[in-house]
């Protein structure tokens, strides 16, 4: 996560290989503009020593020996546009941990760096590594004065505290240190693999080719990560809130497994953590663009409830962060609209009722949420949705 153009497109390519820019619109404009994806295993060598030892290759940098894998990690790189905040917000439910990047050649902190780390503190994401990228593109000096600069920021934040590696992602500077703070920062959450599964959908696909054969028509593929429990190939699974099927009316869409991959290994079954993709026997036409980003899968009749009205317990932040010029933000008040990012989900509503710490709100798009999920609030600020507080759903 971070600020537009800070180097996290290529940070990701560094530690994986990948570049999670694939979209036409995102190449021929060099930003990220959807959720991009990537997994890395992380490689240790046994004979030498210090964080040169650590690598995402098979062999040892240092003495070209042997390196032994000890984690597999998966990556989610959000947008950093201002334009782009609730593709962000939907990627930030799905990390256990968070790698903030500020580029060293530009002040700190710039608006979106402050708006992504107040996106984390309020989806309760803890587990912080600041990167100091662009490392070699400025002097020993103004890297330290840069480094102080991020410090201040930090200070009295969510990511106080947290580790600062200074790299260059370009050149592959510092890599070893980098994934030593990931190891120690951000440990493997514990899940629990007996509960029913519940998947976060964040992106959908429709793989076919254009003018393919009907009798070499593959169905539509979900993408995400899976919270708890397991999924097997092979089962049968419910996704909602569904389809539309009337205006204001949803309705559940079942549908089997046919396979499930995790980056290039197909997998029989799926535990949780890590990013998942997951083909079905769903129509294409229902997956294409992204169509299902923003439901939730899993076995039918065990998903939680599906809402188009919300109530909630609202806190709202001092003053709107992001923008050049940091507003007040004033309470709530009755029929704004809002724009609401729960779970990988992300739909607006109106205010219909407002309490003292609480709002309803009657949404354009029902989502489906458990009782006690995180809600991150956003409100029209000139042209811009900005992020101002959050939520707890109480019913």
């Amino acid at each position: 996560m971070g600020h537009v153009d800070h180097g996290k497109t290529t940070l990701v390519n560094s530690l994986t290989g990948a570049w999670t820019d694939r979209h036409s619109e995102e190449i021929k404009r060099g930003i990220s503009i959807r959720l991009g994806y990537a997994d890395a295993t992380f490689y240790r060598c046994p004979q030498c020593e210090g964080s040169d030892a650590n690598t995402t290759s098979a062999t040892c940098p240092v003495c070209g020996g042997e390196a032994v894998p000890f984690r597999s990690v998966s990556f989610v790189d959000a947008p950093g546009h201002e334009t782009l905040m609730a593709t962000m917000l939907s990627g930030s439910a799905l990390m256990d941990g968070a790698m903030l990047v500020i580029s060293a050649n530009e002040p700190c902190p710039q608006p979106q760096t402050k708006e992504h780390l107040m996106a984390l503190e309020l989806v309760g994401i803890k587990r912080i590594v600041i990167v100091q990228n662009k490392i070699d593109v400025v002097s020993q000096k103004v890297a330290i004065e840069h480094y102080n600069q991020i410090r201040e920021f930090i200070k009295g934040t969510i990511a106080e505290g947290a580790p600062i590696v200074p790299i260059s992602a370009q050149k592959g500077i510092n890599i070893g240190y980098l994934i030593e703070a990931i190891d120690a920062t951000i440990p493997t959450a514990e899940r629990d693999p007996d509960a029913p599964p519940l998947m976060l959908v964040a992106r959908s696909f429709d793989i076919n080719k254009p003018g393919a054969s009907w009798k070499d028509i593959r169905g539509g593929v979900i993408g995400g990560s899976l919270l708890h429990g397991v999924l097997h190939e092979g089962d049968d699974i419910e996704i909602r809130p569904g389809r539309q099927v009337h205006p204001g009316r949803w309705e559940p869409v079942e549908t089997k497994i046919t396979s499930i991959n995790m980056g290039s290994k197909k997998l029989v079954d799926a535990t949780p953590g890590g990013l998942l993709g997951v083909a079905t026997k769903l129509d294409p036409a229902l997956t294409k663009s992204d169509a299902l980003a923003g439901q939730v899968a899993g076995y039918p009749g065990s998903l939680p409830p599906v809402w188009d009205k919300l109530r909630f317990k609202v806190t709202l932040m001092e003053r709107v962060v992001g923008a050049t010029s940091e507003l007040a933000i004033e309470p709530l008040k009755h029929h704004e609209p809002l724009m609401l990012s729960v779970g990988t989900a992300v739909t607006v509503g109106v205010v219909i009722g407002t309490r003292k710490d609480g709002v309803e709100m009657q949404l354009k798009r029902p989502v489906c949420a458990a009782v006690g999920a995180r809600i991150a609030i956003s409100r029209q600020v000139g042209a811009r949705w900005r992020l101002i507080g959050m939520g707890v759903l109480t019913e």
